[in-house]
């Protein structure tokens, strides 16, 4: 199926590692010039010398809102506008909640909630001039059903809010918002891998009975289904936020 994203300005953020990492992959695969965000620059250059010299490498932090203007404002100055953002940047802190501080719950919420709303609200304003461009969500199941850390389940969960909101304001504009919520993925820099390595018997066990395919997502999986929502293909899709997890959500929409 051609997806028809040759040629298409795509930015990720958190993408030198990881999801973000295979999210840029396949969107090189399909054609489309693509710029990444990092804090780290090692990393951005470590990634743009595997992906190839193409890759636009942006440093910055995303919770800070002049390094998002900054990122913003380089990305589209080298590519002349942009049509997709992939919000993916994110992570978990904290523990139990009586056992969390305030400041964790605060930069939970920076780091996984109101950078992508920053980010989204900049791309917007490139977006609707052009009447077109699609902003893609990462969020998680978690954001759904209570089964990370606390701050990263109420977080995501005010993504996945935030995506159905922005998506009814901006469809009339031809700017189309969706989200993806994965499951458990096992990559080499990702927390289960870690998981893994210091108790596999455990993991294994967790899988087994929490993920009814019996193993761990992969990070093509995820980096699949976000080409296809970020392509004219997923017209129709505007608002949801859509589950990839093997079935191991609970939930039935």
């Amino acid at each position: 199926m051609n997806l028809y994203l040759e040629n298409k300005r795509v930015l990720i953020t958190g993408g030198s590692k990881g999801l973000g990492k295979g999210i840029a992959k396949l969107f090189m695969e399909e054609g489309a010039s693509v710029g990444i965000c990092g804090r780290s620059q090692e990393a951005l250059e470590h990634t743009r010398a595997e992906l190839g010299s193409e890759l636009l490498i942006l440093q910055g932090d995303v919770t800070s809102r002049e390094d998002r203007e900054r990122i913003l404002r380089e990305f589209t100055e080298e590519y002349g506008g942009i049509d997709i953002l992939v919000n993916n940047a994110g992570g978990s802190n904290g523990s139990a909640v009586l056992e969390t501080s305030m400041e964790e719950f605060e930069e939970a919420f920076h780091l996984n909630y109101l950078s992508a709303v920053g980010m989204s609200k900049l791309a917007a304003e490139h977006m609707i001039k052009n009447e077109k461009g699609t902003i893609i969500n990462i969020s998680s199941i978690f954001g759904r059903e209570s089964g990370g850390k606390p701050t990263y389940n109420a977080s995501k969960a005010a993504l996945i809010s935030f995506t159905k909101s922005f998506a009814d304001e901006m469809i009339r504009h031809g700017v189309r918002v969706s989200g993806v919520a994965p499951g458990s993925v096992l990559h080499p820099t990702g927390n289960w891998q870690k998981r893994l390595q210091e108790n596999p018997d455990q993991i294994n066990q967790y899988v087994q009975q929490n993920i009814p395919a019996q193993r761990f997502g992969t990070v093509e999986e995820i980096a699949n289904t976000v080409v296809f929502l970020s392509s004219e293909r997923a017209s129709w899709v505007v608002g949801a936020t859509l589950n990839v997890d093997g079935g191991q959500s609970y939930s039935n929409f």
